[in-house]
């Protein structure tokens, strides 16, 4: 009887066939639904871990840009707490107290028929 002989070339020929026909059945399997392809749940909990992070930063940072507006807001308040009245506004006042024309003009800086128009509208009413 003669001896079969095989040689390492044809025994590497024969593993890689093996071996792709597994892999092709897995893949097949794979898309077919039949083994689904899952995420290493240490890997899950690191992504997780690191999308908190991410979110506690935006939250940090969002919170800072919230406190400047804040101040700006505030500062913009105390500026117009501190702005003098008008010159129309100091006016219309004094002619609701009994002012007369010329001292309106003289004292609030604006012309004499400005201020007999303002007493007229907004002058104290004595009859």
């Amino acid at each position: 009887m003669e001896a079969i002989v095989i040689t390492w070339r044809e025994l590497l020929v024969v593993v890689a066939i093996i071996l792709a026909v597994y892999i092709a059945e897995l893949l097949l399997l794979t898309r077919s639904g039949g083994i689904p392809l899952r995420k290493p749940r240490l890997l899950g909990a690191i992504q997780e871990k690191r999308a908190e992070s991410a979110a506690r930063k935006e939250i940090a940072q969002l919170h800072q840009r919230l406190a400047v507006v804040e101040e700006r807001l505030a500062q913009q308040d105390a500026a117009q707490v501190s702005d003098p009245p008008s010159p129309y506004l100091r006016a219309i006042q004094m002619a609701k107290h009994g002012h007369d024309a010329e001292s309106l003009a003289a004292s609030c800086g604006i012309s004499r028929s400005e201020a007999e128009l303002i007493i007229a509208m907004h002058g104290s009413e004595t009859t």
